[in-house]
């Protein structure tokens, strides 16, 4: 196995690449008549796809934990951006990070050790 690429099941495809779009992905390949899209960041690759959303209604239960270089400057990106974001924290195992939902409920967590320099 050389790579993972998580796939999230989503209501709207269009609304998500924008969503994730604010987050800083790009799209690398997107499908409209699958309702389905590949979305990259760096090396980081994610999948959103209407089709396998069997249950629309479902609260989501997956996490995705990104990693950006710097917390605190992405932090105050995705609020130039627009998002809702909840201040920053510094947890019990020693990440600053935050953690909010997607459009479709997939829970984002954002961190970045607190021993590199990051804390809040």
């Amino acid at each position: 196995m050389t790579r993972l690429i998580p796939m999230l099941p989503v209501r709207s495809m269009p609304a998500s690449v924008e969503f994730y779009r604010k987050l800083g992905f790009t799209v690398e390949n997107r499908n409209d008549s699958w309702r389905w899209a590949m979305l990259c960041f760096g090396e980081c690759r994610l999948m959103v796809d209407e089709s396998i959303n069997v249950h629309p209604q479902s609260p989501r239960t997956s996490v995705l934990y990104l990693y950006p270089d710097d917390v605190k400057q992405y932090h105050r990106q995705l609020r130039d951006h627009g998002l809702a974001v909840p201040d920053l924290e510094t947890s019990f195992y020693d990440m600053t990070e935050f953690r909010f939902d997607d459009p479709d409920g997939n829970r984002l967590w954002i961190g970045q050790a607190a021993a590199d320099g990051q804390q809040s």
